[in-house]
């Protein structure tokens, strides 16, 4: 079986939509994405990569969602709803009065909701015949998903945010809640499909500004899912729950050389064993769902397809864990058998198992690769330049990773001094040494977040693992965009040329 994909070298940015400027506390599809596509372009870049899209509670990770499927309503363009006459640009004063460079999630929750309701409300009384069937189509397509989606979402605020595992108990059924949904939440489950609509509406627009860049948007699927979203509510039989609906086996990391007492992610386990053939089938319509939004879809965690490390949920300690087998190769022949055109990419970083190691080679799937992890080992540290795959996307750093000058003023003095001699540099600019090393490499695709780009140092990385709040805050101002455009786009653009990462150099 073969997941390669790459026919060309290439290069892209990392940014995620909450980290984009605009005028209204966080970044969005809409047109806060301008500008940023016009440097991508200029800076010769061929992806743009983000994070996972669903809607996130507390922590505001992407990777902890309400929902496998919806978007993010945060990230909407709510100047288009003032524009379709649902919102007037007043009401969007409290969004203008956010800061600029951060997001305040707490704040955001606070406005946002109540705009999409009130725009719901508008949209029942003026929208056009012809917009009110758009609507309807589409909550006729996204039934499998939205129906179950917006009726958590509705009951979620009944039972004043509460994990639904609180709930009242005949509520922990979806299949009671569908046939006894109170009359108060009739109005939100309308708010939540519409909300929905307008997202995947402003999506497929973002979707084709990107093609009129030639920009590739490389997106991303977490492995698990939150226990507090609305796939484990609707279809608690995909998952190692017991009798009361709580997880039997969590998922986490064995102890390893980064952390002694292993990590505890928390996240319900996939139930491999009893619903193999019904987890193909709801791993199909993930995959549908994300390649309808992106044109790369990487892995999260992709070892957990070989094998897992399952933690009892009762016990809270990562090292009473123990390695289950995962779906393995037979996963991988069913999804190329539904999506031989799609690309896909493993993340593979870690410490990985001879199994994870095995099924990645078997399929040939693009890896991952981090110019942060090569210093302070030996030469033939798999992540130095000479070292890597071709096969592969090579990062200075990725959104777990401090910024590339935060990095280097945390490291060892061992680590600073190999990546001097590496780069034959004083380190004043490692980050560009590790942006040059990275563009110049054999491997076939070279990603840099933007703060890399624009120079900015620990205080700018996006996420800390382990570190349970202050994360994914992080925003890019108008003026450090401004400044990349005009002091960075032109060299990014003659180190892909140098580096044969361009569309339209035809390779000899």
């Amino acid at each position: 079986m073969d997941f390669s994909w790459i026919k060309r070298r290439g290069a892209g940015v990392f940014l995620h939509i909450s980290s984009l400027p605009s005028e209204y506390g966080i970044g969005n599809i809409g047109k806060a994405t301008d500008a940023f596509f016009d440097f991508a372009k200029k800076s010769g870049f061929s992806y743009w990569q983000i994070c996972p899209l669903g809607p996130t509670g507390y922590g505001d990770s992407p990777y902890q969602s309400f929902s496998a499927f919806a978007g993010n309503t945060y990230f909407i363009d709510f100047e288009q709803l003032c524009d379709m006459h649902l919102l007037d640009y007043t009401q969007l004063e409290p969004l203008r009065s956010l800061p600029k460079d951060k997001c305040d999630y707490g704040a955001i929750y606070g406005i946002i909701p109540n705009l999409i309701s009130c725009a719901s409300e508008h949209f029942v009384q003026i929208a056009t015949p012809e917009l009110k069937r758009e609507f309807n189509a589409f909550c006729k397509k996204n039934e499998y998903w939205l129906k179950a989606y917006s009726l958590y979402c509705a009951l979620k605020k009944h039972f004043n945010s509460k994990c639904w595992l609180e709930w009242d108990k005949p509520y922990k059924s979806f299949a009671y809640a569908q046939k006894n949904i109170p009359k108060s939440c009739e109005k939100d489950i309308f708010a939540v499909e519409f909300g929905q609509w307008i997202f995947f509406r402003q999506f497929a627009e973002f979707k084709k500004k990107a093609k009129k860049f030639d920009i590739e948007i490389f997106g991303d699927i977490p492995i698990f899912l939150s226990l507090d979203s609305a796939d484990v509510w609707a279809n608690p039989e995909l998952f190692e729950l017991d009798k009361q609906l709580r997880p039997k086996n969590v998922a986490g990391v064995a102890p390893d050389y980064f952390s002694a007492d292993g990590q505890l992610w928390g996240n319900p386990l996939f139930d491999w064993k009893n619903s193999k053939k019904e987890l193909f089938e709801f791993w199909r319509q993930r995959i549908a769902s994300a390649s309808a939004m992106y044109d790369v879809i990487r892995f999260d965690h992709f070892r957990g397809f070989a094998d897992y490390w399952s933690i009892p949920a009762k016990s809270g300690d990562a090292r009473k864990g123990s390695l289950k087998k995962g779906p393995d190769i037979e996963f991988f022949d069913f999804i190329k058998k539904h999506f031989p055109k799609q690309k896909f990419v493993a993340e593979d970083l870690g410490l990985l198992s001879k199994a994870s190691f095995a099924l990645r080679d078997k399929i040939k799937i693009p890896s991952m690769a981090v110019l942060q992890f090569a210093f302070g080992d030996n030469p033939k540290n798999p992540y130095l330049p000479h070292n890597v795959r071709r096969n592969c996307v090579f990062y200075t750093g990725t959104h777990d990773n401090n910024t590339s000058i935060g990095w280097y003023e945390s490291a060892t003095e061992k680590a600073k001094d190999e990546a001097r001699r590496y780069f034959r540099a004083s380190g004043d600019a490692v980050n560009w040494d590790m942006i040059h090393a990275v563009m110049l490499s054999v491997a076939d695709i070279a990603v840099f977040p933007m703060q890399d780009i624009i120079g900015l140092g620990q205080w700018a990385r996006t996420n800390t693992p382990g570190k349970a709040d202050g994360n994914w805050q992080w925003r890019m101002t108008f003026e450090q965009l401004q400044k990349a455009v005009v002091d960075n786009a032109d060299y990014l653009y003659s180190l892909c040329e140098l580096s044969d990462r361009l569309k339209n150099i035809v390779a000899k």
